[in-house]
């Protein structure tokens, strides 16, 4: 049998309603080439109807570390406000999709790899994952959206540190930081993603987009714009009949109260 000289640099798999995507390129630390980044982009924007959610996870021994460099290493300027922008197009696909995602973070969590994993909507870091930005020390600046997605996970600061000083975060300075919501030990990362996600699949689909698509828009807005933008999707999210017949099932004391996490 013939070796494939070309193998896919991301591969898709439907578990129930969750569409796990594996990044296929440990050789490279799965490093964003335009290729991955096309097709992440792609993968996002093809989604099977099916799917509700979705778990993005990185083969090997790192989750991804970062920008390939060898793809931008001649580019002029126009050429990086380009690449730069078809970065943005593609991370938009995961940031503002069909579905909610959930991110799988263990090893080398870099640069461009942490730009992808702010894209994301729950990080969940192995002990193994560590986080840094670059760029700084080699004369670049973030062009993944960082600027906007780390910076309201992190702070300004903390990224500013991170960037001027080329400062590594462990797992847990990441978590502490705000990187990640969740963090469990060393090989446990994809099994609390995939539960995360079946439970997430199985939310009312309409809540599901006003939590991806409405929430980040009302934080950017004056409390006043913020709170009538909220009215406007309560009264959609209440008024979607899969909504409608969820609160009769729990009026009927068909579905479990909440009870305390104790």
């Amino acid at each position: 049998m013939s070796e494939n000289l070309n193998p896919p640099l991301l591969k898709l798999e439907m578990i129930g309603a969750v569409a796990r995507i594996t990044i296929c390129r440990p050789a490279k630390r799965n490093a964003l080439s335009d290729s991955l980044v096309a097709a992440l982009r792609d993968t996002f924007d093809n989604l099977p109807p099916e799917a509700r959610a979705a778990v993005l996870t990185g083969e090997g021994s790192a989750f991804c570390a970062g920008l390939d460099l060898s793809e931008v290493r001649e580019n002029n300027t126009t050429e990086g406000v380009l690449h730069s922008r078809m970065w943005h197009a593609a991370f938009e696909r995961i940031a503002y999709g069909s579905v909610p995602v959930v991110v799988v973070l263990h090893g080398a969590v870099v640069g461009g790899g942490l730009e992808l994993a702010s894209a994301c909507h729950i990080r969940v870091a192995e002990e193994s994952a560590f986080y840094a930005l670059p760029e700084g020390s080699r004369g670049l600046f973030v062009g993944g959206g960082g600027s906007a997605r780390i910076s309201r996970l992190i702070g300004v600061a903390k990224m500013t540190d991170l960037m001027l000083t080329g400062r590594v975060l462990s797992a847990q300075e990441g978590h502490d930081a705000g990187v990640s919501q969740y963090l469990v030990g060393e090989g446990e990362g994809l099994d609390k993603a995939m539960g995360l996600a079946a439970r997430i699949a199985g939310n009312a689909p309409m809540t599901n987009y006003g939590v991806m698509h409405v929430l980040p828009r009302i934080a950017d807005q004056s409390i006043q714009d913020g709170m009538m933008t909220e009215a406007l999707m309560a009264a959609v999210a209440a008024s979607d009949p899969d909504t409608r017949g969820r609160l009769a099932a729990f009026l009927d004391a068909k579905t479990n109260k909440v009870r305390s996490a104790g």
